[in-house]
């Protein structure tokens, strides 16, 4: 396999670091068109849909492709803002302040920058993007706390791929979960307690995950495990007991049996059990999008509401909420420990220095 064509190299450039903040992906318009082909690039993925390649083939592109894209554009655009998808402005102003954070915390010598599994910008043009300027470190973080193979699992395998065909590879550092991480359960505990002191308790909080299938699980995928373990630690922060909160799993899709119980039949038997008032929250999301601002805040209300339930509130995600930011900070200075991100002044120009030693040896001794 022929290696890509490397950037041009100049002798004494000091190397740079960066963190790739990675999220899901988007299209980039509420239209049929652009829809349809997020959705293939996305269903396309072997990590995603685990059936025989050539029968998934035909499944796709003549039976979901063509009844499901307008469908799913129609509710695209129920949700889509001045500034775009809703999930893309959010991951964009996380990396922002996400920057600023670590700056403020003294590591002034690391660059953020975000990037989509799915659409654009896309991971392998970030990187490449990256190594243009220079960059020889960098921390893959995924808009995941939880591990599952259908998605930080596909990051991996796109970074992985990216560079089995570069021949200059940079340090690379991979974010797994952070599922049980301190800081981030304070965000979510904080983001709930904002909520129930501007809106009152409801009788019930449902912790609604994204559903994967079942047989992931069967299979070894440690999903299922995590999300429990998130929503426990949660609910001990809260104080609430056993009866008091239900963890759930949405967004599913085909015949196959997910990760149950389902959000949206959960919440018609809470209603029908006369629980007159519901609090929801989508601990796995990290921003809001389609999955959370269409298929819950409208979809599950009116479910709920159609089936008996009184009121039904939606707590938003993490979005750019400060204690959000702080926790993503604390989660990359953990993966970034050792890297040159906190020189002082004098180190930089000591580095410089060295830096213009090497491009004279290297000019000596023939180097373009």
């Amino acid at each position: 396999m022929p290696f890509r064509k490397e950037p041009p190299y100049i002798h004494g450039t000091v190397a740079a670091s960066a963190v790739v903040l990675v999220n899901l992906g988007t299209p980039d318009a509420p239209t049929r068109k652009a829809v349809r082909r997020y959705l293939k690039e996305f269903l396309s993925d072997p990590r995603v849909v685990e059936i025989p390649r050539l029968v998934w083939w035909f499944i796709l592109n003549l039976i979901i492709l063509p009844f499901r894209s307008g469908k799913s554009a129609a509710k695209y655009r129920l949700i889509w803002t001045r500034e775009g998808s809703p999930l893309k402005v959010h991951t964009q102003k996380q990396a922002a302040l996400l920057n600023d954070m670590l700056e403020a915390r003294g590591h002034a010598d690391v660059e953020v920058v975000m990037a989509m599994r799915y659409g654009s910008p896309s991971l392998p043009e970030v990187l490449d993007q990256l190594k243009a300027k220079n960059v020889g470190r960098i921390a893959v973080l995924p808009a995941y706390p939880q591990y599952s193979g259908t998605t930080t699992g596909s990051i991996y395998d796109a970074v992985f791929a990216h560079y089995a065909a570069a021949r200059n590879l940079p340090e690379l550092r991979m974010v797994r979960n952070y599922h049980d991480n301190e800081a981030y359960i304070t965000a979510l505990e904080e983001s709930i307690q904002t909520h129930w002191e501007a809106h009152g308790r409801g009788d019930k909080l449902v912790m609604s995950f994204h559903g994967v299938p079942k047989r992931t699980l069967l299979m070894g995928d440690p999903y299922h495990c995590e999300c429990y373990k998130t929503a426990r630690l949660l609910a001990e922060r809260l104080r609430l007991t056993k009866d008091e909160y239900i963890v759930t799993f949405q967004s599913r899709f085909g015949k196959a049996e997910w990760l149950q119980p389902y959000t949206a039949p959960t919440l018609q038997q809470l209603a029908r059990d006369g629980v007159a008032r519901v609090d929801l929250v989508c601990p796995g999301f990290t921003s809001d999008c389609l999955e959370t601002l269409e298929e819950i805040s409208m979809e599950a209300r009116h479910e709920f509401e159609a089936a008996g339930g009184k009121e039904f509130n939606y707590i938003p995600c993490l979005n750019e909420s400060p204690t959000w930011i702080t926790a993503l900070a604390e989660i990359t200075e953990q993966h970034i420990i050792g890297w040159p991100t906190m020189l002082s002044q004098s180190q930089r120009d000591a580095r410089e220095l060295d830096a213009e030693a090497g491009r004279a040896s290297a000019a000596a001794l023939g180097a373009v």
